[in-house]
């Protein structure tokens, strides 16, 4: 099982700065890719308070973040875990996604969602409805956009007129795309159409290989390779003393933890610490949070 990163994007330790530090630390000790995610904004109730976890209340770009740590890394992977499809028109996130593999020198891995939060839809302007179905017909619209010579498409969401869309992605025919989600058709759908699936911050890590079997089901039943795909899965690592559960715990615990996910059927696990609310909050304390992530990252190396 391959160990990655999940740079600083959440809280007050997520600079410029240290996200470049922690990627370069990482990329030194020999972690294989570094992760983001996405939250367009954090909903509040009467009194202005937040009402998610103090993770998401402050959140950088993932694409933005990922084309800057492009031109400060040489050797990891750069994935987003996950952007999702219905907030972005297909040719405007095509672009984005292009560029950031050029600016990488191919080293872009995509990952794609459908969409959780009914106030991030209506701040966008897109139906929550039929978000599924929406995310299929924009992920072929990318799929045209990255491939044919000359573009024409016209799907039930997305529409490209006649045209040239250029340059085209380094990679051929395009950036690795995997999927979240964590319900059946989510699971399903990676399976029929995705190089693999990445698990979400809540999954129950300890059943994280029922999940792997159906999404290895959707793709044989597809005609596809199952052992040919990756499962990503998002490590929220947090050190406590005399504290234990999933990757929670010291760090011999949690490398054990690891370890457990590489017998489950897990291919590559990154570490993200950002879900963790001592380090991940706007209310932390940055350069603790960045003398716990090095500790961290060192203690969990890959041998």
């Amino acid at each position: 099982m391959q160990l990655g990163f999940a740079v600083p994007l959440s809280g007050s330790w997520a600079t410029p700065k240290n996200a470049a530090l922690l990627a370069r630390d990482a990329e030194d000790l020999g972690y294989t890719s570094l992760w983001t995610f996405q939250r367009l904004l954090c909903p509040v109730d009467g009194d202005g308070q937040p009402v998610l976890a103090p993770q998401y209340r402050s959140v950088h770009d993932p694409l933005a973040t990922l084309a800057y740590l492009a031109g400060q890394t040489d050797t990891a992977r750069l994935g987003v875990a996950v952007v999702n499809l219905p907030f972005y028109a297909p040719i405007v996130l095509a672009k984005l996604l292009t560029t950031i593999d050029h600016l990488s020198g191919g080293r872009l891995d995509v990952g794609f969602g459908i969409g959780w939060s009914p106030d991030e839809f209506s701040a966008v302007g897109v139906p929550m409805e039929r978000r599924g179905a929406r995310a299929e017909d924009e992920l072929r619209c990318l799929q045209a956009i990255w491939t044919d010579d000359i573009v024409e498409y016209d799907g039930p969401y997305a529409r490209v007129p006649r045209s040239r869309v250029d340059p085209k992605p380094i990679q051929q025919p395009h950036p690795p795309v995997l999927f979240g989600g964590t319900a059946e058709p989510a699971l399903r759908r990676a399976g029929r159409l995705a190089s693999g699936w990445i698990s979400s911050s809540q999954a129950d890590l300890g059943r994280i290989d029922e999940s792997i079997r159906i999404v290895k089901g959707a793709a044989e039943e597809a005609g596809r390779d199952p052992e040919a795909l990756r499962f990503v899965c998002r490590g929220v690592v947090k050190v406590r003393d005399g504290e234990r559960g999933p990757l929670t715990g010291s760090l011999a615990e949690v490398r054990t933890d690891l370890d457990a996910l590489a017998s489950k059927g897990v291919t590559e696990t990154f570490i993200d610490l950002n879900f963790d609310p001592k380090i991940g909050s706007p209310d932390a304390d940055p350069d603790a949070s960045v003398r716990r992530a090095r500790e961290v990252l060192e203690a969990l190396a890959p041998e």
